[in-house]
């Protein structure tokens, strides 16, 4: 590698929850200036098209808890400090912000070995897109005090107690990246005594035009929706600010196609990069 280049800062910034103009422009203007961008799959192609430098190199490291063509964390931060000790302007685009439920602490590690200068700018988060296009206010007055950020890969990483906590809790719940196992975590919920009446809202594709929101009452969600299975991504409002949705709703249900908005995995970035 020639490191003769005197080294930019890698930029890392939030793209949105997906409609393309939920981004800042701060973002665009570094979008248009970048010479490498690394971006996720859950980046609005879009903004790509039309802010991204036309002469960048664009890799796409997606990641979709673990199936075939996921891009591995190591690579992506092998080609953070490759491309920056090489005095490229490099971009981390992620989906949201940047720091919520992302790996941007390992990638901060990877900087910070080879002394290689960083900016972060936020996004807007998930939650938050997904809530506003959803007519939910997340701590609405009356409702609740609090919202609280969460995710569930597997049952196992939410101790029991804090399963209590949650069911009882009157904040706002918000599951991240728990779209496939929505059905387990409305049982470990009305297993430790959720009020059966707490509204639950699951928000498909949120912020773009293949938006669809499906709520209920807790204690039907299993006979509603339980053998859906949902579009990635997939983000769950659990609260009595949940029941909001169909009172204030503004953004039409889209019944048409699926998967059509995000760019999907297809192949292993790590094999094109190094080829």
């Amino acid at each position: 590698m020639n490191h003769s280049k005197q080294i930019q800062k890698v930029i890392f910034a939030g793209a949105g929850p997906g409609d393309p103009e939920l981004i800042t422009l701060k973002t665009v203007r570094h979008l248009r200036n970048a010479d490498m961008i690394i971006t996720d799959r859950l980046v609005s192609e879009i903004i790509l098209d039309s802010y991204a430098n036309p002469g960048a190199l664009i890799l796409h490291a997606g990641k979709q808890r673990k199936r075939e063509g996921s891009t591995p964390q190591h690579i992506i931060n092998e080609l953070l400090v490759e491309y920056a000790l090489q005095g490229k302007k490099v971009l981390r685009l992620k989906g949201g912000d940047v720091s919520i439920f992302s790996n941007l602490l390992d990638e901060l590690q990877a900087l910070n070995k080879y002394n290689i200068p960083y900016e972060i700018i936020p996004g807007i988060t998930a939650a938050c897109g997904a809530a506003a296009y959803a007519g939910i206010p997340l701590t609405a007055r009356n409702h609740a005090q609090a919202v609280r950020f969460l995710t569930l890969h597997k049952n196992e990483i939410i101790r029991p107690s804090y399963w209590k906590e949650l069911a009882q809790t009157e904040d706002t719940l918000v599951f991240y990246m728990s779209g496939a196992t929505t059905s387990d975590l409305v049982k470990q919920l009305l297993d430790h005594s959720i009020n059966p009446g707490t509204s639950i809202a699951v928000v498909e594709q949120a912020t773009t035009p293949c938006q669809k929101v499906f709520c209920s009452r807790i204690d039907q969600y299993e006979q509603e929706f339980g053998n859906r299975n949902y579009t990635s991504p997939t983000l769950i409002i659990i609260g009595k600010v949940a029941s909001l949705h169909q009172e204030f709703k503004w953004l039409p249900q889209n019944e048409s196609g699926r998967d059509l908005y995000f760019k999907p995995v297809t192949k292993n970035k790590e094999e094109e990069v190094r080829a």
